[in-house]
């Protein structure tokens, strides 16, 4: 049984990536060019919080580069793509020649009906947030922000056209060590999350049982882009310096506790579910 994934291309869209192809699943790979990894700062902002979006966007630079080391690229059929081309003919005829049984998605812009539709192939897609409490976009930010780092984590589910709200696969919650800032956190629950799905992934293909999520509950809170201000960032590090996995291991911040669903522990790893 085959796979393709459609990824964006950072560090840890790699990561995810070479762990399906470590597993000898992965028959293909789209890879969608995002946008830059460290952007530009604002230039109307002011002196201090535009100093602080550049160090914000360095140390993720910095994290990524240490948990996922340098991406190097795998040898399988290879589509490069970008956003405006992402739902094109030529990605249709990809995934038409791959013929995988399996398509999952990371880290790239919306996948339209042009593929979704494209007959016996079920489409998953992997969201770098819990649903429903953290949908859409920056979604590894706001948990922080929020004062529950432990709300940091990944969902993996039906790719439908709801945006992250289609039935739950699996998710993965975070991992919170001592001394790890806001990047440390989300790039160890991202690496653990990768770590954790491509022997399940590979369970559920060779034993042709791709099963059906769980209907999320709630449409919960959708993030978006526009929510997300580089005022922000003096939160995290002129008040708590970039310490509050800190805060929580300490018990000075609580919060809600994450619970997680996975049909596919359930099936492939029930002593663990």
């Amino acid at each position: 049984m085959s796979l393709v994934a459609i990824t964006g291309d950072h560090p840890r869209h790699h990561y995810f990536v070479k762990k399906l192809h470590q597993e000898g699943i992965l028959t293909g790979w789209v890879r969608e060019g995002r946008e830059a990894f460290v952007p530009d700062a604002p230039q109307d902002i002011p002196k201090a919080t535009r100093d602080l979006f550049v160090k914000h966007f360095k140390n993720r630079q910095i994290a990524e580069e240490r948990f996922f080391g340098r991406p190097i690229a795998p040898d399988v059929s290879r589509l490069d793509t970008t956003p405006d081309n992402l739902n094109n003919r030529e990605t249709v005829d990809f995934l038409k020649r791959i013929s995988p049984r399996l398509v999952l998605s990371y880290g790239c812009h919306k996948i339209e009906n042009a593929l979704l539709d494209l007959p016996n192939l079920t489409f998953w897609n992997t969201h770098g947030g819990l649903s429903p409490s953290y949908r859409g976009v920056i979604t590894h930010f706001w948990p922080s922000y929020n004062c529950e780092p432990q709300m940091t984590g990944l969902t993996l589910h039906e790719t439908t056209s709801a945006l992250d709200g289609g039935a739950i696969i699996h998710q993965s919650g975070a991992v919170l060590e001592r001394g790890d800032g806001i990047h440390d956190l989300a790039a160890r629950t991202v690496k653990a999350y990768c770590d954790e799905l491509a022997p399940l992934i590979r369970d559920a293909l060779n034993a042709d049982c791709l099963p059906t999520g769980v209907t999320q509950k709630s449409s919960g809170r959708l993030w978006l882009s526009s929510h997300w201000r580089p005022e922000h960032l003096h939160l995290v590090y002129d008040t708590f310096h970039d310490r509050i996995v800190d805060k929580i291991l300490d018990g000075s911040l609580s919060g809600r506790t994450p619970k997680l669903v996975s049909v596919l522990k359930k099936t492939f790893n029930p002593a663990v579910a």
